[in-house]
């Protein structure tokens, strides 16, 4: 900076991240893509700068410092910025043209062109890439469409093609936001792991020059905070890794989301590194029951096993740290039971010789585990079990019943049927006269004929 007709680097500035961005305006460049203070050898005369000192009041809280090894470095992009967003990896996407700032419409741009802006803002890899309305007064409008193939440094390195179009047919400029400069890694979750930073393109194991101790539960939960996994549970020093290059840091930057945290390389290699376990990665217990009779599902009611089985309860966690005990809570109109077991490869079963009606109720599992000195107590949800009767008994007492009235309905039609008939067959000779009839007449005929017979003879 130019102060007094003389040159010197600037050392010190307000740890608001908006310093950077004010900077690079003053200079009508893009996105502030580095805040950092670098260490030299050498010792030589800076402008010093107070913390309450703002861009653009510059020349009102410099301070002369005759001598100094380290002073401050700010990078800007020459020609693309993000504006709006909640930090210098975020926001609507504006190009610099011909000493002028576009917005860039949404039909023109993809995910290969979003991986080239975050690579050049020296962000991570794009994490949302969508469209947002504008208003009239902004800027203009970018009258080419970008042709990125993604390993480009530049986002004017890209081809491109005329647009045909003056104004963005729909309506909505470019808005991204690149992941950030933190993340946790080692582990299968993203909130627990080693702490590495983003920085000139490569990720790092991050440091803390100053003191170890700063790596403080409140500086811990700054970290889980900005990788929304909420707050830290536990943080360590740990040394059992292979040596490697590390950036090197002032761990208290993280406790203020607008402070720049300065990065340095040194060229220290070192087996130390910052872990974190934020609560995110604390995942509730699974609650689960198997039978040897099967289990069923009912509607509203849970899950089923059968009278007299066998059955049991799992309780599981996969959390990454093993071990503690498992507390199985048993609670019913009449009774609270509870059951604990040893931990035992994240899991404990708890088992049931023969299934009663006694045994219907809800079931919780509940995880207690001791992490680096703090006792975490993690709840399953509710399951609750309903006790039937054997399906073998069920079927044997139906099939006996059907048959029972099978027989009562069979012997009653018979009793019917047959009694009906013999009334019948009995009713006729009741009513019927007492008269020989016709079947005794010819026997008259023939006596009567004789008797002429011998009287002719006579």
């Amino acid at each position: 900076m130019k102060y007094k007709g003389e040159w010197r680097p600037v050392y010190g500035y307000n740890t608001d991240m908006k310093f950077p961005e004010s900077v690079c305006n003053l200079l009508d460049c893009g996105s502030p893509i580095t805040a950092r203070r670098r260490r030299q050898n050498s010792i030589e005369a800076v402008w010093g700068l107070g913390v309450s000192c703002d861009a653009s009041h510059l020349m009102k809280c410099q301070k002369d410092i005759n001598s100094h090894f380290e002073f401050s470095e700010i990078t800007c992009s020459e020609s693309i910025r993000l504006v709006n967003g909640d930090n210098q990896c975020s926001g609507r996407l504006e190009v610099k043209s011909n000493n002028s700032w576009s917005i860039v419409c949404e039909d023109d741009f993809d995910q290969q062109d979003a991986e080239v802006v975050c690579r050049e803002l020296d962000c991570g890899d794009p994490s949302v890439l969508q469209g947002a309305l504008y208003g009239e007064t902004e800027a203009p409008e970018w009258s080419r469409e970008f042709l990125c193939e993604g390993h480009e440094s530049a986002l004017l390195d890209c081809k491109s093609s005329s647009s045909s179009q003056k104004f963005c047919s729909s309506g909505k400029a470019v808005e991204l936001t690149c992941s950030g400069h933190l993340r946790l890694v080692g582990t299968t979750s993203r909130c627990f792991g080693v702490l590495e930073i983003f920085y000139h393109r490569e990720w790092r194991p991050a440091y803390d020059f100053k003191s170890t101790e700063n790596w403080d539960h409140e500086v811990a939960t700054a970290v889980c905070s900005r990788l929304g996994c909420c707050y830290a549970v536990f943080q360590q020093i740990t040394d059992t890794f292979p040596q490697r290059n590390v950036w090197l840091i002032d761990s208290s930057c993280f406790k203020s989301p607008s402070h720049p945290c300065f990065y340095y390389d040194g060229n220290l290699q070192t087996v130390n590194r910052l872990e974190v376990l934020c609560s995110d990665s604390l995942e509730s217990p699974n609650i689960s029951v198997s039978s040897s009779s099967g289990v069923s599902k009912a509607r509203n009611q849970g899950l089923q096993v059968f009278f007299g089985t066998s059955f049991s309860i799992i309780c599981s966690s996969h959390h990454l740290y093993q071990g503690g005990i498992f507390q199985l809570i048993f609670n019913n109109s009449t009774t609270t039971l509870n059951n604990t077991l040893p931990a035992v490869n994240n899991s404990a079963l708890f088992s049931f010789l023969e299934a009663s009606h006694a045994h219907q109720g809800d079931y919780i599992c509940v995880h207690h585990v001791h992490i680096n000195s703090q006792n975490l107590t993690l709840q399953s949800q509710q399951l609750s079990l309903t006790v039937l009767v054997s399906v073998s008994l069920t079927e044997f007492i139906i099939r006996h019943v059907v048959v029972l009235l099978i027989m009562v309905v069979s012997t009653s039609a018979l009793y019917v049927y047959f009694k009906t008939k013999s009334r019948r067959m009995q009713e006729p000779k009741r009513n019927r006269p007492v008269d020989d009839g016709p079947a005794l007449r010819p026997r008259e005929r023939r006596r009567r004929q004789e008797q002429r017979k011998c009287m002719h003879s006579v």
